[in-house]
């Protein structure tokens, strides 16, 4: 996925110390950059969680560059073979039951992912963030044996965004701890945390991340991953329309 799973995030294998007076963009920049690589490949599980039921399925993703991400599901069976494809700032989905390729517009960026707490624009991995937001450091701590940042990022007024703010708790290895999503009125919306971090692919990384609203503490969506290479070599032909119907990797 461009923005899961394929996935969030930047050096590699041992934190960096970092300033408080960084560039707070920099930051959310080098955390991006350090959970996708330059291309990845991932096994995961996504469990979405309600006060009386639960569904969990297996997926597989693979990612190029912050443009381009393939996401497909493997298990339960009658879910397997759904994908969604992403590229250049386009996304579509397939579904095997009714052998269809849909192009989400734009409009539908913001609805649920697979039914998910995820929306479609939390898996895009968009980095509107970056140039479309200002950048402010608010906090800095120790944690863990850690430093640990708080940025607000707040869109420029012309900004084709949805929310009023976002602000990302980042470590000094560039793990993405937490990010958290307000609404014009300053209301606090929905919150993405790390749950477990360990070492996957040669790096540390959040390998259990959930998506929760405020409004609704008892239920979430959870990703977790098993497996992640980093760096990986794919065809071009693996992120087309034509492989997101009729897989062939």
């Amino acid at each position: 996925m461009k923005r899961l799973f394929t996935v969030l995030i930047a050096c590699f294998f041992t934190p960096l110390a970092l300033s408080a007076d960084m560039d707070p963009r920099d930051l959310i920049q080098k955390a991006m950059d350090h959970w996708r690589g330059t291309s990845s490949y991932s096994e995961m599980s996504m469990t979405i969680h309600r006060p009386d039921w639960h569904r969990s399925m297996s997926m597989r993703s693979w990612t190029q560059g912050d443009k381009t991400s393939l996401v497909r599901v493997t298990e339960p069976k009658k879910d397997a073979g759904n994908g969604t494809l992403l590229k250049d700032n386009n996304m579509w989905t397939f579904a095997p039951r009714v052998n269809r390729i849909i192009k989400v517009p734009s409009s539908m960026m913001s609805q649920s992912w697979m039914g998910s707490d995820f929306s479609n624009k939390d898996i895009s991995k968009s980095t509107d963030i970056i140039d479309q937001y200002d950048h402010r450091l608010l906090e800095t701590r120790e944690q863990d044996g850690h430093s640990v940042y708080v940025i607000e990022s707040v869109p420029h007024e012309d900004a084709a965004v949805v929310w009023g703010k976002e602000v990302l708790t980042i470590r000094d290895d560039h793990v993405l701890m937490e990010q958290q999503f307000w609404d014009q009125d300053g209301i606090l919306v929905k919150t993405m945390k790390a749950m477990e971090i360990k070492q996957l692919g040669g790096r540390t990384v959040a390998s259990v991340i959930r998506m929760g609203k405020q409004d609704a503490p008892d239920e979430w969506t959870e990703m977790s991953v098993q497996d992640i290479e980093f760096d990986a070599q794919h065809p071009d032909s693996l992120f087309t329309l034509s492989n997101l119907r009729n897989p062939r990797q």
